[in-house]
């Protein structure tokens, strides 16, 4: 009878540990199942704008086409030849330390620390009323009920939830001070993460 009995609360406390097991699954899949789908309306919304759909990167504000006259710093008969292959791997090394800065920041959600690596033209782009509502209407957001007010709240519900990852594969010269970051997906396309610009020793995200 004792042994009935031993047996009979094993037999409860398995039942009891599997469905611990059971709601922590589910609860696990549910998080990542949301995780995954704020980081793809992010990017899909950062996505906006960009040369060939290239994205993940905040939507240009000044998309360009064939009229549009070069960005300052850009030079229009810049010839990429005239970059060596010691500047390009040096500019890839500097910009790939900077990813990876970044990354910690954002995952630290260090507003702060985030803000100093961007151009202040930059800055002010993002901060407008204009760019935040257009940012606004994204489906994720329009769905939490969130509206950006700020570049701080750009910060921790657009970049924060997709910018913690990021990896450089490649770099293009634009001019002599001034790069775009490009990563290469698991299907092999090519994506623009940033433009930069070197003012001394900074680099600056530029766009």
């Amino acid at each position: 009878m004792t042994l009935v009995v031993v047996l009979g609360m094993i037999g409860k406390m398995r039942f009891v540990y599997l469905l611990i097991a059971c709601l922590f699954l589910c609860f696990f899949v549910s998080c990542k199942s949301q995780a995954d789908a704020v980081q793809g309306q992010a990017e899909a919304v950062q996505g906006q704008g960009q040369e060939g759909g290239q994205a993940p990167a905040a939507p240009d504000p000044q998309p360009k086409t064939p009229d549009t006259p070069a960005a300052p710093g850009e030079t229009p008969d810049f010839d990429p030849s005239s970059i060596t292959q010691e500047e390009k791997d040096t500019a890839m090394t500097e910009i790939s330390q900077l990813i990876q800065r970044l990354n910690g920041i954002i995952r630290a959600k260090n507003y702060n620390s985030w803000v100093s690596y961007l151009d202040p033209n930059y800055f002010a782009v993002i901060s407008s009323p204009e760019y935040l509502a257009r940012i606004s209407q994204a489906d994720v957001l329009v769905k939490q009920k969130i509206t950006l007010k700020s570049a701080q709240d750009y910060f921790i519900h657009v970049v924060v939830p997709a910018r913690t990852n990021d990896r450089v594969d490649d770099i293009e010269f634009i001019s002599h001070n001034r790069v775009k970051a490009y990563t290469i997906n698991s299907r092999g396309d090519r994506l623009r993460l940033y433009d930069l610009e070197k003012n001394g020793n900074e680099w600056k995200i530029i766009n």
